[in-house]
């Protein structure tokens, strides 16, 4: 692997390590199956995925590409983690979608080899685990064609995401590993509204994603203090 890639060694060894887990909804990676149906619904609602090129940059196990596969794209999904995309290959396999592939490659060595190759372009949950978020960016923008919309979600960095998605989430109700999120490498919308102009990118829509710890359940709502989502557009 290159020196010069946009990753944190740490941060790929941590996700290799639970990568057995992905696909177990009651693992530490229950989160993300609970929250998985919200954001694709929010996805197919501003942009049919029916025949779409889609690319999934920081896929993991596979659990938001397989599902974007399964409303008819033709996805795929890359990370830097080998072990999590040996587990979203297997998964592939055992359930029989065949209209989704898996590589392991960076964002930006993609973006070079295939410019605007992709209808769609999303990067969830990503951002706040690499060195450099704004190279990210501008990778996917590169990627998408003229048009085409590219999707993003990540914490904010305030005192309240670092009381309830580090504290609590992390070291109270422990339903993420004590580690998983970094305060430093949050960013607030403002940081990545920037870092969506600066790459050419038109913020469409935005979204957060709010939790109520007694019943367990996640919705989508106007309230961006801690997760959020954002939806951009290259323009045509």
């Amino acid at each position: 692997m290159s020196e010069t890639v946009n990753a944190d060694p740490a941060e790929l060894a941590k996700f290799s390590e639970l990568a057995h887990r992905w696909w177990d909804p009651d693992s530490e990676f229950k989160p993300l199956h609970q929250i998985n149906p919200l954001r694709l619904d929010w996805i197919h609602g501003l942009c049919d995925l029916r025949g779409k090129r889609v690319l999934d940059v920081g896929c993991g196990g596979g659990i938001l590409a397989d599902s974007l596969a399964r409303k008819g794209a033709q996805v795929t999904g890359i990370d830097l983690a080998s072990k999590a995309l040996r587990v979203a290959k297997l998964h592939a396999l055992e359930t029989g979608t065949t209209n989704v592939e898996y590589r392991e490659i960076s964002v930006e060595a993609l973006a070079d080899a295939d410019p605007a190759g992709f209808d769609v372009v999303t990067c969830m949950e990503m951002l706040e685990h690499v060195p450099d978020p704004a190279s990210v960016v501008q990778a996917c923008a590169r990627l998408v064609k003229p048009d085409g919309w590219v999707f993003f979600s990540t914490i904010h960095r305030n005192a309240k995401a670092f009381m309830l998605a580090i504290v609590g989430a992390e070291y109270v109700m422990n339903m993420l590993p004590r580690g998983t999120h970094e305060y430093a490498k949050m960013i607030k919308p403002s940081e990545l509204a920037a870092y969506c102009r600066n790459a050419g990118l038109a913020v469409c829509d935005t979204r957060g994603l709010s939790y109520n710890p007694l019943t367990e359940r996640y919705w989508l709502s106007a309230d961006t203090s801690v997760n959020y989502l954002f939806a951009t557009r290259r323009p045509a």
